[in-house]
């Protein structure tokens, strides 16, 4: 393939933040636009230099990597915990619980139920406090494209199932293993 880079006019962001491990969704217009527009050009560009670009059909782009690393392993963690806890907060008010992923803001209030109602977990990743929460959980999902800020609130965006699917796979093994003992 021939790739023409003055047609690549996004290309410094684009691999700036996903480099950096952040999801470009719809929100990004301009990056997402150039990123749907040349998805092509991307996915041989970076694949050459050693990326595998993905783009989820829920509207975001972001690089697969590997977990592994100790650092993104406990990140990744917060994250499936947070989206568990919240899950169960909201079905346990009623609500359609991944409409209300999307449709409501975290609330600091919202952050003190979660820890309140989960602390042994959140503790053992070591979140004692909402302030905890907010820096490390909140903080994290701002940078990697997760979420939007809303004034001193945030908003879960679309590349939060990929931590969905990843909780909806454990959860559809632990059930296929308890099947297989039975």
């Amino acid at each position: 393939m021939q790739l023409n880079l003055d047609e690549l006019t996004q290309l410094a962001e684009i691999s700036k933040k996903l480099s950096n491990g952040y999801h470009i969704s719809e929100q990004d217009f301009a990056l997402w636009q150039e990123l749907d527009l040349q998805e092509d050009s991307y996915t041989a560009l970076f694949g050459a230099l050693g990326n595998t670009l993905k783009r989820d059909s829920r509207g975001f782009f972001y690089f697969e990597v590997d977990d592994a690393t100790a650092s993104m392993g406990k990140i990744s963690r917060l994250f499936a915990l947070t989206l568990f806890a919240l899950v169960e907060f909201y079905a346990d008010k009623g609500q359609d619980p991944l409409r209300a992923l999307f449709e409501h803001e975290i609330t600091t209030e919202i952050w003190g139920q979660l820890l309140q109602q989960q602390y042994h977990l959140f503790e053992q990743l070591e979140i004692f406090s909402v302030t905890d929460m907010k820096r490390e959980i909140a903080n994290r999902l701002l940078r990697y494209g997760l979420a939007r800020p809303s004034g001193d609130q945030i908003k879960l965006l679309s590349p939060v199932y990929r931590y969905l699917d990843a909780l909806m796979d454990v959860d559809h093994s632990a059930v296929t293993e308890e099947n297989a003992d039975v």
